[in-house]
């Protein structure tokens, strides 16, 4: 009799327990139900805020408080439905809010001076072996192709067009008389334009394992030396110095930098850096595509002295001088980050 006496009420106790969890749980599916509609209504809330970087105090609020609600939700699914997918699907949006609310503020302004300052003059010390052996490269073809059309002049017919060639012959450099011809305008472009495929184009190619930016540096350097030699022999080459001098300096720099950037983008396949050879080229683009930014903004400042300044006649030599140098400096202290307030040097 005590025994059955004192098992009565714990079972009681147990029957009621289990009444009030069935009640408690029947409650918590109604107000799981309840809140579907808000769900639905999540999805192009979040995609809103992914898309804007920069939100409100009230926006900021709202997604908080959003991120509390869709928290004590998701716990709830978890306990009442762990078997259903609604845990799963509450999940993935907990997840992109969570990085929503978490991420780093973006300000254009202090990229801009980052990406300026730090990172294209880490990219270019990191391309100190290759700006020197590209720029070793392109001289050594200037020379050799001075060399080959001073010896053998009939080889000019490889590297020039007949009818730059007859113009130079008849005592006239093919850049006289641009101004006339094409307004200064439309000549900037065209020529900045093609100073940036060329460019492009030295970078491209060293996805061929850099052979491809060897071929092309020593190509433009033997029409350059070639073309030199070919003007020297009819008494032009005075004249064609004094047309490249004002952007030249740089037009060069920036090729041989671009050309830098192809060969590490080759070396990354040659030698992968990273677990395989798609992470490894993956994160030679990304790190030498900063330094081609910089690059376009050089060659479209390139583009407009070669467009108004280099065919004037008018123009004097010595501020041909002043400008091509000048600006080759401006271009090194861009590289470097002392143009954009960059004070300390960069960490090797």
């Amino acid at each position: 009799m005590g025994t059955n006496n004192t098992s009565e009420p714990v079972l009681r106790t147990a029957s009621h327990l289990s009444r009030v969890t069935s009640a408690s749980e029947s409650g918590l599916k109604a107000w799981l139900t309840s809140r579907i509609e808000a769900w639905r209504e999540l999805g192009p809330t979040l995609e809103g805020l992914e898309r804007k970087h920069r939100h409100g105090a009230p926006e900021a609020l709202k997604a908080i408080e959003i991120y509390r609600a869709l928290g004590r939700d998701l716990s709830i699914a978890r306990r009442i439905l762990p078997a259903s997918r609604t845990p799963q699907a509450l999940e993935q949006r907990y997840a992109r809010l969570h990085a929503i609310i978490h991420r780093k503020p973006h300000d254009w302004r202090a990229s801009l001076r980052v990406l300026f300052r730090e990172e294209i003059p880490a990219v270019v010390r990191d391309l100190r072996t290759p700006i020197f052996w590209v720029s070793l490269l392109f001289a050594l073809s200037v020379v050799a192709g001075w060399w080959l059309v001073s010896a053998y002049p009939e080889l000019i017919g490889l590297l020039a067009s007949e009818e730059t060639i007859n113009q130079v012959e008849r005592g006239r450099l093919w850049t006289d008389g641009l101004l006339n011809v094409v307004p200064s305008s439309i000549l900037s472009v065209g020529i900045l334009t093609n100073n940036i495929v060329v460019s492009l184009m030295a970078y491209c190619v060293g996805v061929f394992f850099g052979l491809g930016t060897f071929y092309l540096i020593s190509m433009n350097g033997l029409m350059i030396g070639a073309m030199f030699a070919f003007t020297q022999q009819h008494g032009l080459a005075g004249e064609l110095g004094k047309f490249v001098t004002a952007h030249g300096f740089v037009e060069l720099s920036v090729i041989c930098l671009a050309g830098a950037a192809g060969v590490m983008v080759g070396e990354s396949l040659i030698r992968p850096t990273h677990a395989t050879r798609r992470d490894s080229f993956q994160h030679a683009i990304a790190k030498t595509g900063r330094l081609l930014v910089l690059c376009t903004l050089l060659l479209i400042g390139c583009g407009f002295i070669e467009g108004y300044l280099s065919p004037d006649p008018d123009f004097p030599m010595i501020n041909r001088l002043i400008v091509g140098i000048g600006y080759w400096i401006i271009m090194i202290g861009a590289l470097t980050g002392r143009l954009f307030g960059r004070t300390k040097p960069v960490d090797g």
